[in-house]
């Protein structure tokens, strides 16, 4: 889920941002409460806000507001015990550019005819403004700038006839990558688009099935986990059993790489694959195309950490921590002054100077968005007295922006969309930069090379290869949207 942004805007933020992450169980007493664990698992896919429906005789029960989970629904909120029934499903929420507005928290909910449904979505429909300037048109009324309440709308509009085919029918016509749960009066659905880009598995607890966006979140309430939702797979709970679709048209999955890389937590298991395992492959993979003449491997905490293991493993080189990352961050409690400002980086990330002191080292991060944080981190380690810098990233050079559910800067604020390798080394300060290559990426997940005709992934931030038509933007780069509206 993302708020309806210009596309080509631009946000302060030096990193990428997965947008949401999603849960559902049906048919448990605990409901409501496996839900909230659920999203604290998830809370790493979004922090900004969080929230629960129930479904409990007769009658849907909400509680969604902004903030942490643990905030959120802690011992001194009595919002949790407000969520009575067996059934729910939960989102949190990372929005874009702007801020977050009350409106926008997820699950929305909808009376339509035949009954109530809430609809929680982790991805981006890149057709929202198209859709949504025909539904206002037609006399839409929108309570929210959610391009989910885009699928609300088609859905309630739908001439099909029981819920799971109305909301079949909207799908139909949205763009773009979403993976979704929705709860009924009667039935949990779980939905992943036909591109498969954004995550979604299968659990199981005391016989009630879960719907989650990782299985971390299946890990937390002792569930079991199954399988992973297909691409393009509809799957349907009710009290009389479990149905799967496949309604729409069959795509080549591409499944979205960076989860591996960044996204997902290391303790998760996704298409198959533990992430952790991944991104200590990557590390290797990073190590025999780039090495480093150094004498300590440093991560930057806490992504760089699996990926700097396995470099370190596979040069035969010391891993340190050489940069301690403060945990309780938070938002900034104080007037931020340019001085604060200036600050910021040291708020979140320390160095060691025991270990850095006349040390050549290698810095593994995940990634380089915008350069400015990395600029920041590599002269905090020179400070600390490190004598050289080598800078090895574990993603290939950002180039390009996501449409299909990650925060991304307009291209143009990406560092390897404007500079070079040389002059990225010279701007963020290191003696020297390396990333690893698109078939060394492919080779650490499983997948001998990248076919440039048929990737397996999407690798789009990279490659600049959309698997999904992206109408907006071709709309917006026309100069012909009607209109727009307010960040969510």
């Amino acid at each position: 889920m993302t708020g309806l942004t210009d596309p080509f805007s631009v946000d302060d933020a030096d990193t990428l941002h997965e947008e949401c992450g999603v849960f559902g169980i049906f048919g448990h007493p605990g409901a409501g409460a496996l839900t909230i664990l659920g999203l604290h698992a998830l809370q790493h896919r979004g922090q900004e806000a969080a929230g629960v429906v129930t479904y409990d005789h007769g009658q849907f029960i909400a509680e969604r507001h902004p903030g942490l989970v643990g905030d959120i629904f802690g011992k001194k909120s009595d919002h949790a015990a407000n969520l009575k029934g067996d059934y729910a499903i939960g989102h949190n929420r990372y929005s874009t550019a702007g801020g977050s507005a009350v409106r926008n928290i997820q699950p929305l909910f909808a009376d339509l005819t035949g009954g109530g449904i809430a609809i929680a979505h982790n991805g981006n429909l890149t057709n929202a403004y198209a859709l949504r300037s025909k539904l206002v048109q037609d006399g839409a009324i929108f309570q929210s700038t959610s391009d989910t309440e885009v699928i609300i709308h088609l859905t309630a509009r739908s001439g099909k006839g029981p819920v799971v085919e109305k909301l079949i029918d909207a799908l139909k016509q949205v763009e773009g990558a979403y993976s979704l749960v929705a709860l009924t009066a009667k039935k949990l659905i779980g939905v992943r688009d036909p591109w498969g880009v954004r995550p979604l598995v299968l659990g199981m607890l005391d016989g009630a099935p879960i719907f989650a966006s990782e299985s971390c979140a299946l890990d937390i309430i002792g569930a079991e986990f199954v399988r992973d939702i297909e691409p393009g797979e509809v799957v349907v709970f009710t009290k009389d059993g479990v149905e799967s679709y496949f309604p729409f048209a069959r795509q080549k999955p591409r499944f979205c790489i960076f989860e591996y890389i960044y996204f997902a937590r290391p303790d998760s298991t996704v298409e198959g694959r533990n992430v952790y395992e991944a991104r200590k492959a990557i590390g290797r993979e990073l190590a025999h195309e780039s090495p480093a003449d150094a004498d300590l491997v440093i991560p930057v905490p806490d992504s760089g950490v699996p990926a700097a293991l396995g470099f370190s493993q596979a040069a035969n080189i010391p891993f340190e921590l050489g940069i301690i990352r403060n945990h309780y961050v938070g938002r900034t409690f104080i007037e931020p002054t340019d001085r604060i400002r200036h600050l910021g980086v040291r708020r979140k990330h320390n160095p060691n100077r025991a270990t850095l002191a006349g040390k050549r080292v290698v810095l593994i991060d995940d990634s380089i968005v915008r350069g400015t944080t990395s600029k920041k981190i590599v002269q905090m380690v020179r400070d600390a007295g490190a004598s050289e810098v080598h800078f090895r990233v574990a993603s290939p050079p950002t180039r390009h922006s996501c449409f299909y559910g990650v925060d991304t800067p307009n291209e143009h604020a990406l560092l390897a969309h404007e500079m070079n390798i040389e002059e990225m080394a010279k701007f963020i300060g290191v003696d020297s930069l390396a990333f690893i290559s698109m078939d060394g990426l492919y080779r650490a997940v499983g997948e001998e090379r990248r076919d440039p005709k048929a990737p397996k992934f999407c690798d789009a931030c990279f490659s600049g290869d959309y698997p999904i038509r992206m109408t907006d933007e071709e709309i917006a780069k026309e100069g012909q949207l009607s209109f727009l509206v307010e960040v969510s």
